[in-house]
C-alpha cells in the first residue's frame, strides 16, 4: 500500500530513514518477523499530523529478539543502560549507535496489551500492511491497529496537552472512518479492553454491549506513575516487606545506570552525580504533592 499524496508533506531525518531500512534488512536477512509503529508511518497513514521522528520504533516477535540484538550488536549498536530498579515491567530495549543520530526502540510487547506475548504478536502480525519507505517494503500496522497503538500510548499520559491531542485527533479519525468495531475486535484480540476503554468505550454503537475487564496492577501503576518517582514510590507500597528495605534504599541511593537512562552522556564524575542527585531530589519534592494525590487514588482502587 502508498500513500504518495502525503509522503510530500513528511520530512523524514536521514538517520530514521536508515534506520528503517537497516532494521528491516536485517530481520530479513536472519528470518525475523518485525513491522515498524509510530514513527512516520502512522503519519503516512493519517494517524497523527506530521511531527518530526527522533528514532525508529520496531516491534518484533519475541522468539527472534536475541537474533535481532546479536546482528545489531555485530554492527556496533549497543543497549541503553536501564534502571536496574525499574518497577514496572519492560516492554521494550532501546540500542543506540555513536555513529548513528537516533536509536532503535525495539518492542516485544507494548503497556496496555495483556493477551501473552507470542498470541498478541499473531494477532498483531495478522493485522498489518506494507508500505514503500526508505527503499524497502516495510511492514506496519493496518490503519485501525496503527490507531490502537497511538491511543494507548496516549492513555499512559492522558493529562498532558500533546495525549490529550492526539486522544482527540484519534477520537475523530475513528468515528468519521466508523473504526470502532474494529478497534473493539484487535482490543479484544490483543488484551486490551481495559486499557483502551476511556478512548474506545464511547465511540462504540449503543447496540454494542461490552464486557469491559478491570485493569491490571501493571496498567494501573503505570497510569500512577505521571510524577518523578510515583511508580518507584507505588511499588515500594505493593512490595513484600522484606523487599521494601532494599527498595527504599534503591530509591535514595539509585546506581549510575538510572542516570544513564535518562541520558546516556550523563556526566557521571562525582561532582557531575552530586548535581544529578541534587536534581532529581528537586524534581521528587516538586511533584510531591501530585504524587501523593496519585498514590491515594491507586491504593484506594485496591491495587
Amino acid at each position: 500500500m502508498t500513500y504518495a499524496s502525503r509522503k510530500t508533506q513528511l520530512e523524514i531525518p536521514e538517520g530514521v530513514l536508515l534506520g528503517h531500512a537497516l532494521v528491516a534488512r536485517l530481520a530479513d536477512g536472519l528470518g525475523i518477523r518485525v513491522f515498524f509503529i509510530k514513527g512516520p508511518a502512522s503519519v503516512l497513514q493519517g494517524l497523527r499530523e506530521a511531527k518530526l521522528s527522533a528514532d525508529v520504533d520496531v516491534f518484533v516477535d519475541s522468539a527472534g529478539l536475541e537474533d535481532l540484538l546479536e546482528g545489531l550488536h555485530e554492527r556496533g549498536w549497543r543497549e541503553r543502560p536501564v534502571d536496574p530498579d525499574r518497577t514496572v515491567p519492560t516492554h521494550s530495549i532501546t540500542v543506540h549507535h555513536p555513529g548513528w543520530p537516533c536509536c532503535i526502540d525495539i518492542h516485544f510487547r507494548f503497556p496496555g496489551m495483556e493477551k501473552p506475548e507470542r498470541d498478541c504478536f499473531e494477532s498483531l502480525w495478522a493485522n498489518t500492511e506494507t508500505l514503500s519507505l526508505a527503499g524497502q517494503r516495510l511492514k506496519i500496522p493496518a490503519k485501525e491497529l496503527g490507531v490502537l497503538f497511538l491511543a494507548l500510548h496516549a492513555l499512559r499520559a492522558p493529562a498532558l496537552p500533546a495525549s490529550q491531542h492526539e486522544l482527540e485527533y484519534l477520537t475523530d479519525l475513528t468515528r468519521r472512518e466508523d473504526m470502532s468495531e474494529a478497534l473493539l475486535e484487535l482490543a479484544g484480540a490483543t488484551g486490551s479492553l481495559a486499557a483502551v476503554r476511556p478512548f474506545l468505550e464511547g465511540l462504540l454503537p449503543r447496540t454494542i454491549a461490552v464486557v469491559w475487564p478491570e485493569p491490571s496492577t501493571e496498567w494501573c501503576n503505570r497510569m500512577a506513575a505521571q510524577e518523578p518517582g510515583s511508580a518507584r514510590l507505588a511499588a515500594i507500597f505493593q512490595a513484600p516487606w522484606s523487599e521494601k528495605p532494599r527498595m527504599v534504599w534503591g530509591a535514595l541511593f539509585p546506581r549510575p545506570e538510572v542516570f544513564l537512562s535518562g541520558n546516556i552522556y550523563a556526566d557521571m564524575s562525582l561532582v557531575g552525580q552530586l548535581r544529578q542527585h541534587r536534581a532529581r531530589w528537586a524534581r521528587f519534592i516538586r511533584a510531591l504533592p501530585r504524587i501523593i494525590r496519585g498514590l491515594r487514588k491507586l491504593l484506594s482502587s485496591g491495587s
